[in-house]
């Protein structure tokens, strides 16, 4: 490869355990009890994510300021795992749960199942990534609370440009490097964001990603942000 063009996995972990800790800081939760569910272990973004979670949780659970009371992978990144591994959680630990740290919206999504049998949507905290479309309905609905928006035109722009430069000999200056066995490649990080129900307009809306008219339909039209 001459260069690889991604999004900053790592740094999509450090986004979700940041807003998960600054949310449960804000509501007055002096030890919040947290539940995470981590990706397939297949998968390597999987672990790339876990690693940027680990650089903010790790420190707090060492200082006594934060408890993961259950945390697991999920196979094949599939909802009902996650629903199970909540479940079990629930079972070992009681209702005395104040965040979800899902490291994808498919997993949140089996997530908020297992809340709602329990009664506990919107009183826990739960994060995502990737901005599906449920995913954004839940966040504008309260019941989940963040996802990690990666702007897919922005990837592909940065591609093709990299591309041309390459095509026609002009200087391509790449900071980052990554090793994928075969030597170091150049790798170029497209730029990532916290999506929740405050900025939503102005990310997933703005950029067309998911319409306004999908993504507010699950509330009433008296509590819909005016249309761009």
């Amino acid at each position: 490869l001459d260069v690889y063009a991604t999004f900053d996995n790592v740094k999509v972990g450090v986004l979700q355990a940041n807003y998960l800790v600054d949310t449960l800081k804000a509501k007055g939760i002096a030890k919040p009890r947290i539940v995470r569910l981590l990706g397939s272990k297949t998968d390597n973004n999987a672990f790339l994510f876990k690693e940027g979670q680990d650089q903010i949780l790790l420190p707090l659970v060492a200082s006594g300021q934060l408890e993961i009371v259950h945390e697991d992978w999920c196979d094949n990144w599939e909802g009902i795992n996650a629903k199970r591994i909540v479940e079990a959680a629930i079972t070992q630990n009681g209702r005395n749960i104040d965040g979800i740290l899902a490291s994808a919206d498919v997993l949140s999504n089996g997530a908020v199942k297992a809340l709602e049998e329990e009664g506990l949507t919107g009183k826990v905290v739960v994060t995502g990534q990737d901005a599906d479309l449920v995913a954004c309905q839940r966040i504008v609905a309260g019941t989940q609370d963040q996802t990690v928006y990666k702007p897919l035109p922005a990837l592909a722009r940065m591609a093709a440009e990299m591309a041309m430069k390459l095509a026609t000999g002009k200087p391509l200056v790449v900071p980052a490097q990554v090793d994928n066995k075969a030597g170091m490649i150049p790798m170029a990080m497209a730029d990532i964001k916290n999506v929740t129900k405050e900025n939503m307009m102005e990310t997933i809306v703005a950029d067309n990603f998911h319409p306004y008219e999908e993504i507010y339909k699950v509330i009433p039209e008296s509590e819909r942000p005016p249309r761009p």
